[in-house]
C-alpha cells in the first residue's frame, strides 16, 4: 500500500482539441498502464462520439503507479474531466477531489475562454497549476508566444512552462515529474469518520449505479454500510475498487485515494455528482460543500420520424437516462407531430449528444423541435410558474411578468475582431460588462446576454465572424423580466405547436414574417389556397397565402371555337 504523501490527485484543464485525451494516453503509455498491444488513441474516451468530434463527454478516472527518480513508487489519480462548457459542473466537481491541475494550451491557438474559466474555476478552489505548452512539433506553432501568454496569466517564469508534443511523446516524461515536485500531496485522516465526494457515476446492469469517488477521511471497506448525506439513501456496496484503466474490486479505499464504489442503486437519480458518501456506524459531521442537482436550461421536443416508433423512442430515452442524471423527459402530444417528448438538456451541445446517441445507438430517425428555455411566470392572483413550452404560457390577461434566463458570457479573441463581436452581442440584447486583456493582442469580453438568444445560432455566427478564433464561456446569472410575448404560426386556420416561440414583443413582426415567408416556399401546394399566418395575443401579425394547385384544362385547345374552352372550364 503506497502513502498518503505518495498520492497525487490531478486533472487536466484543456480546450476542446487542445490535446487533453492526447496526453493522458502518453502518460498511460509511460506508466504502462495499459499494455502496448491494447493501446489506441483517445483511450480514456470511450464513446465513439468523443473520438469522432475530439472532446471529452463523460469523465473518467485512472489510477497510474510510476516510480520518479528514487526506488519507490508513486500513485498518480489522473480525473479526466468534460471538456465543454455545459458540462461545467461536473468539471467543478472534479476541481474539488484535486490537489493539482495541468493547463494544457495549444502552441498554434493560445489561450481561449473555456481554458481560462475553468484556470479561474481552479484558483478557486486553490489548486496547485502545472502550465503545459502542447502540439510544438505543429509547423503553425508559437511556442514562445504563448509560453509568454501563460506567464503573463499565471505569473512565475517561462521556466516553468513545460513544451510537450502529446502526439509524438516529446518532453512527456518531463510532466509526471513534475506533478510529483509541484502537486502537493492529499491530506487526510485515516482515523477520522469517513467522508467520500462522489465525482460522477454510470450506470452498470449487474452492479447497479457505480459512484466514482474521492475519498477524503476515513476509508471505504467492502463490508461497510453507506449513506448518501445529499439524498439520505443507505447502501450497501455491491463492490468497491479503484481504475487501472479498468475497473478492479479492491477490499478499501483510503483517504487521499479515488476508485468507486458499486452502490445496486437503481436509478441515477438516487446517486447525484457532488453528494458526499459517509460510513452509517460512524458519519461524518458535515457534508462536502457546493453540492446541488443539475439543472437543465435548454428544451425541446423530440418526435420519431415514424408514428410507430414512439416505444423505442421511450424504451432509448430510459436507457440513456441510466447514464445521465441531467437529462430529463416527459411525454407530449403535437398536432403536427404526433407523441414525443419535451426533453431538457444542460445547454445546445449536450442536446446534439442526446440526438445523436439516440439516433446510432438505437436506431432512430428523429425529429427535433426548436429549442427553447424555461421562462418563469407571475401571475395576477400571486402565483409563479415555470414554463418550458411557448404553448403553456397562460393568456396575456392572467399575467403580471415574465421573466427570461440571462448568462454571463465571456468571448476570447484576437483584438482585431474585437468591433464585429461586439456588434453580434449588441444585436442579440447584450449588455456589456467588462473586457480585459490576459494576453498580448487577445481581448476577454464579458456581458451579460439572454440566454434564449444564445442557443439557436450564436455560436456558428461568433465562428464565422472571428474566422473560428473566437471561444465562448457562459454560466447562468438568474432571471430577468422582459416584454415577451408567444409567436405562434398558424397553417390553414391550425395552429402548429412545434413552430410556436417565444420572443421580445419588437422582434415579433419581423420574425413572424420571416418564418410566413420561409413556410410559404416549403408547404407543398394544394388544390385550395392555404393561408399561412402569425399571430401574437390572438392578434394575425403576418400572412401570406400558398396558391392553389389547378390544373391546365386548356391545354390541348390549340384554337377553335371559345364555346369549347369555355365548356372545359365549366367542367
Amino acid at each position: 500500500m503506497i502513502h498518503i504523501d505518495r498520492i497525487r490527485n490531478f486533472c487536466i484543464i484543456a480546450h476542446i482539441d487542445h490535446g487533453k485525451s492526447t496526453l493522458a494516453d502518453r502518460m498511460l503509455q509511460i506508466t504502462e498502464t495499459v499494455a502496448e498491444r491494447d493501446m489506441h488513441a483517445q483511450y480514456l474516451d470511450a464513446m465513439e462520439l468523443e473520438q469522432e468530434k475530439g472532446v471529452t463527454i463523460k469523465s473518467s478516472v485512472v489510477r497510474m503507479t510510476h516510480i520518479v527518480d528514487d526506488e519507490l513508487p508513486y500513485q498518480f489519480n489522473l480525473i479526466d474531466t468534460p471538456g465543454h462548457v455545459d458540462f461545467s459542473y461536473e468539471v467543478s466537481r472534479a476541481l474539488l477531489a484535486c490537489e493539482g491541475a495541468l493547463l494544457v494550451v495549444d502552441a498554434a491557438q493560445g489561450i481561449e475562454a473555456q481554458t481560462l474559466a475553468n484556470l479561474y474555476m481552479a484558483l478557486e478552489a486553490n489548486l496547485d497549476i502545472v502550465p503545459i505548452v502542447n502540439k510544438i512539433d505543429l509547423p503553425v506553432a508559437r511556442t514562445k508566444e504563448v509560453t509568454e501568454e501563460i506567464v503573463e496569466l499565471l505569473g512565475g517564469s517561462e521556466s516553468q512552462v513545460i513544451a510537450v508534443s502529446a502526439k509524438d511523446g516529446t518532453n512527456a516524461a518531463s510532466v509526471l515529474q513534475a506533478i510529483v515536485e509541484r502537486v502537493r500531496a492529499p491530506r487526510g485522516d485515516v482515523t477520522a469518520p469517513t467522508k467520500a465526494l462522489i465525482l460522477d457515476s454510470h450506470y452498470d446492469a449487474y452492479k447497479g449505479v457505480v459512484a466514482y469517488v474521492r475519498v477524503f477521511d476515513g476509508e471505504i471497506a467492502a463490508s461497510d454500510r453507506l449513506v448518501l448525506m445529499g439524498t439520505g439513501i443507505e447502501v450497501e456496496p455491491v463492490e468497491i475498487g479503484t481504475f487501472s484503466p479498468d475497473m478492479a474490486a479492491v477490499e478499501t479505499i483510503t483517504a487521499g485515494e479515488v476508485g468507486y464504489v458499486a452502490t445496486g442503486l437503481k436509478t441515477i437519480q438516487e446517486c447525484r455528482v457532488g453528494d458526499t458518501l459517509t460510513s452509517v456506524a460512524n458519519p461524518a459531521i458535515e457534508a462536502m460543500p457546493g453540492f446541488k442537482p443539475a439543472k437543465p436550461m435548454v428544451f425541446a421536443g423530440l418526435y420519431p420520424v415514424e408514428g410507430e416508433n414512439y416505444s423505442l423512442l421511450k424504451d432509448a430515452l430510459q436507457k440513456l437516462h441510466l447514464n445521465d442524471a441531467a437529462l430529463v423527459y416527459q411525454p407530449e402530444t403535437s398536432q403536427a407531430l404526433q407523441f414525443g417528448f419535451r426533453c431538457g438538456f444542460l445547454g445546445l451541445f449536450h442536446m446534439e449528444i442526446v440526438q445523436e446517441r439516440l439516433e446510432r445507438e438505437y436506431d432512430l430517425a428523429l425529429i427535433a423541435t426548436a429549442p427553447s428555455v424555461k421562462y418563469e411566470i407571475e401571475m395576477r392572483d400571486g402565483g409563479h410558474e415555470y414554463i418550458e413550452s411557448p404553448c403553456e404560457l397562460p393568456p396575456v390577461q392572467e399575467i403580471v411578468e415574465v421573466r427570461e434566463p440571462w448568462v454571463t458570457i465571456q468571448i476570447m479573441a484576437p483584438q482585431q475582431y474585437y468591433g464585429t463581436i461586439m456588434d453580434l452581442v449588441t444585436q442579440r440584447r447584450g449588455v456589456f460588462i467588462e473586457q480585459q486583456y490576459p494576453a498580448r493582442d487577445r481581448i476577454l469580453l464579458i456581458y451579460d446576454m439572454p440566454l434564449a438568444e444564445m442557443i439557436v445560432d450564436f455560436y456558428d455566427r461568433l465562428k464565422s465572424r472571428s474566422r473560428g478564433y473566437a471561444s465562448i464561456d457562459y454560466q447562468f446569472h438568474g432571471y430577468r423580466s422582459g416584454d415577451l410575448v408567444a409567436l405562434h404560426i398558424m397553417v390553414n386556420g391550425q395552429s402548429v405547436d412545434a413552430l410556436a416561440t417565444i420572443v421580445m414583443r419588437q422582434d415579433a413582426y419581423h420574425k413572424g414574417r420571416r418564418l410566413v415567408s420561409k413556410l410559404k416556399e416549403l408547404v407543398p401546394r394544394q388544390l385550395f389556397p392555404v393561408p399561412v399566418q402569425a399571430s401574437v395575443d390572438g392578434r394575425v401579425i403576418a400572412s401570406a397565402s400558398i396558391r392553389a394547385l389547378r390544373k391546365d384544362v386548356l391545354s390541348k385547345c390549340y384554337g377553335g371555337d371559345v364555346t369549347r374552352k369555355r365548356k372545359l372550364l365549366a367542367k
